[in-house]
């Protein structure tokens, strides 16, 4: 029961923008960057939307991973990884304020199909689990580096704040692989790809 309220407890928090972040936001001490014209904010907007997304989708499914994971190892991985991630989903929620633009409509769908996902992967067994986190966060390096290509460059902010963003997935995947993480099957790999585009694509218009 306790877990169960703990849980839901997360998922009104990330959903209604109340997480809080450990950490200083990267770039926000940088006072020399200029001023954005109105199609890079717009821009930035769009991506950093997406990242946000993103974030609240890792949130829920490293909860539900956690939830059901087998062994307490595993557990306290699955909820230091999303420590840091409410860093992530802190940071760019602060970060679309200040470009004047908004979450994705859609938050609570993004929530609660990723919160699916995760128990299912979850319910495989902690290797599986481990794996699916790996698969996860090396897809998402590949997408951040994306958007370091896309984001304008005088945006240092955004910029400071997917670079820092991108460095915690890739250790977050290179600790559940040193834990044992099971290799996932192509076609599974291939799945998730095409539900994130799903996903990424829809978040940077709603």
């Amino acid at each position: 029961m306790d877990n169960c309220l703990t849980a839901l407890d997360n998922a009104i928090r990330t959903v209604s923008g109340a997480a809080h972040a450990s950490r200083p936001a990267p770039g926000n001490a940088d006072l020399r960057a200029p001023a954005l014209t109105s199609d890079a904010k717009r821009l930035s907007g769009a991506l950093m939307r997406v990242n946000h997304v993103g974030e609240v989708c890792a949130q829920a499914l490293y909860e539900a991973q956690a939830l059901t994971a087998r062994s307490e190892a595993v557990r306290r991985q699955m909820e230091h990884a999303a420590r840091e991630e409410t860093d992530h989903l802190a940071w760019t929620a602060d970060r679309l304020e200040a470009l004047g633009d908004r979450p994705s409509l859609l938050n609570p769908l993004w929530y609660a199909g990723a919160f699916a996902i995760g128990l299912a992967a979850g319910r495989a067994g902690d290797r599986w689990s481990l794996g699916f986190l790996v698969e996860t966060e090396r897809q998402v390096e590949e997408h951040l580096a994306g958007h370091l290509d896309r984001l304008p460059p005088e945006d240092h902010v955004s910029r400071a704040i997917v670079s820092q963003m991108k460095t915690d997935e890739a250790g977050h995947a290179d600790a559940a692989l040193a834990a044992g993480a099971a290799p996932l099957p192509a076609p599974l790999r291939w799945l998730m790809r095409g539900a994130a585009k799903v996903m990424t694509t829809t978040a940077h218009y709603v």
